[in-house]
This record gives C-alpha cells, structure tokens and sequence, in this order.
C-alpha cells in the first residue's frame, strides 16, 4: 500500500468547539476550537488545526509541540516572566515542562 502526503487546510472548520478550561482561565472568555486531522499508529503524533478567541490563561505541557501561526497573534509568556510575541507566519517550538500562560490577541 502506497503511503501519501496528508495536507492540512488553513481552517479548523469542522473541528471541535469547546471553552478554555475555567481552572485555567485568567481572563477573558475565549472558546477554542480543535481539529485533529492526523494521529499516527503509536498514537503519539498529531497534528491538525486549533484556535482560540482572545483570553489569557495558564498554560503547562507535558508534551513537546510545534506550532505554526496561521493567523493571529499570542504573548507566551513563562513562569519565570520571558515573553515571547508569536503571529502569523511564525512557527515554534514549546518543550515538554513548560509552564507559564499563553494570551490569545484577537482570533489566534
């Protein structure tokens, strides 16, 4: 069987749509919205769209992400107070362990 190249769309049309967590939440009311398009077979690989509406919250990973920014704009800042301003266009990396919160600028 022949193994083909899975393009993600721009958009996360289609995904699901749920608040950001209230334990985290420090302001605003922003709803996300996640759309996995593809998880390998060890299911430890994703990828797939995700936004938010403008809100800040606390934010820890257990797990590493690359992320590229399609639209929008975020501060990410972690808990020892290093600030990072991501936008459209920008693509990074954030490690397993990091903790601090992420402010979504308008639609992100």
């Amino acid at each position: 069987m022949s193994k083909s190249i899975l393009r993600m769309p721009a958009s996360s049309a289609g995904g699901e749509s749920s608040p950001i967590d209230p334990s985290k939440l420090i302001s605003g009311q922003p709803m996300q919205e996640t759309h996995n398009m593809f998880t390998n077979q060890a299911e430890n690989f994703f990828c797939g769209v995700w936004r938010s509406d403008a809100g800040k919250w606390n934010i820890e990973y257990s797990e590493d992400e690359f992320c590229y920014m399609i639209s929008g704009e975020a501060i990410i800042c972690s808990e020892d107070g290093q600030t990072e301003t991501v936008k459209a266009g920008d693509a990074f990396t954030i490690p397993a362990g990091f903790k601090g919160t992420w402010e979504s600028i308008g639609h992100a």
